[in-house]
């Protein structure tokens, strides 16, 4: 008998199984593997693209779903929201202050009044259109920031519903995957030259592997400007959360206030001002300006946050429930589609005013 049988069969004996997350971290595991292998048949869709897209397919797949649905849901629970917060992390990697400042102050500018507009028309007319839970919310940071990783990152603060979570999250990928093909036909009709096509996308699509797929089909100088220009929507991810916790806090005093006995009790513990991994996005980003990362230790960085945000989707995607969203479907779908032709009309007529 070997050294590893006895302690492998008094666990057997024992009864004894994997940690319950093991399951679910498998599954997403192997969905990414999935995932990569679409992306490389069909490099038009994006990585993060096709692990939403075959999340949701686990979730309703005879077989795969009373797994997804069962032993393996703490998994998938935990992927999407610990590793999208690691990939939120590495993801403050992409942006120098260097490449902020060299787009110009009229560009930046641009940018935030196309982000404002976004964020507060969206979120408005989804309050409007009576959206459940925090759907208007994370729909708004989705479409105005950076798709599924500030849906993620914002929902972790307001401590969101995870079907709410991965509905805004199915959306956002929807209308982003169809910008792919929807707004390089418009490029000449709207008279865009290749540079202010890459900036019209880079401030007009969601996601950045989708902006760099919907940008290179105008040539390298379009695909530069749209990621720079995306780049400084994700760095408005830190003041937005940081924000928004600040909200929470003070819904949170004001619920407390108004029920604390007579006697007085302590205060609940509230969520920090600025989460972890937005100091940890923050810190990258300044790790990244400072130049000392060599070329070979970004661009690992670059997929190492790649696959822990593709995990963090396929778990997020397994979330979604197609018969429960169809009852708020055409609402959802309305809102999608409203928050497209805003941020894409916004940001158009933001291009045409600093070119």
């Amino acid at each position: 008998m070997t050294l590893t049988a006895a302690p492998r069969r008094a666990r057997q004996a024992a009864g004894w199984r994997p940690p319950a997350p093991a399951y679910g971290l498998g599954l997403a595991a192997a969905g990414v593997a999935a995932a990569w292998g679409v992306h490389r048949l069909l490099p038009a869709v994006p990585l993060l693209t096709a692990a939403v897209v075959l999340g949701i397919v686990a979730a309703h797949l005879p077989g795969a779903r009373g797994l997804v649905r069962g032993v393996c849901r703490a998994g998938l629970s935990l992927a999407g929201k610990r590793l999208m917060r690691l990939g939120i992390v590495l993801l403050g990697l992409k942006l120098s202050l260097d490449d902020v400042l060299g787009l110009g102050w009229a560009t930046v500018a641009m940018v935030l009044g196309v982000v404002a507009a976004t964020f507060c028309g969206t979120w408005w007319l989804g309050r409007r259109m009576g959206l459940r839970g925090d759907q208007p919310l994370l729909i708004a940071t989705g479409y105005s920031i950076c798709g599924a990783s500030a849906i993620g990152a914002v929902s972790e603060v307001s401590d969101s519903d995870e079907r709410d979570v991965a509905t805004s999250v199915a959306l956002v990928t929807l209308c982003g995957t169809l910008a792919i093909a929807v707004l390089p036909l418009l490029q000449h009709p709207l008279g865009l030259g290749d540079e202010a096509f890459g900036r019209w996308v880079g401030a007009s699509v969601h996601d950045v592997g989708q902006v760099v797929a919907t940008a290179q089909t105008a040539g390298p100088s379009a695909l530069g400007d749209a990621v720079l220009v995306k780049l400084v929507r994700v760095a408005l991810l830190a003041p937005l959360v940081a924000v928004l916790a600040t909200s929470v806090r003070a819904r949170g005093r004001a619920k407390k206030a108004q029920g604390q006995a007579a006697q007085g009790e302590k205060a609940e513990r509230r969520p920090p001002l600025v989460p972890l991994f937005v100091l940890g996005f923050l810190a990258m980003t300044a790790l990244r300006s400072t130049d000392v990362l060599s070329t070979t230790v970004l661009d690992s960085a670059a997929t190492a946050q790649e696959l822990l945000l593709a995990a963090a989707l396929f778990g997020l995607g397994s979330a979604v429930h197609l018969p429960s969203l169809t009852r708020t479907g055409a609402r959802v779908a309305a809102l999608g589609l409203c928050a497209w032709v805003v941020i894409a009309g916004v940001s158009y007529g933001g291009v045409l005013l600093t070119t």
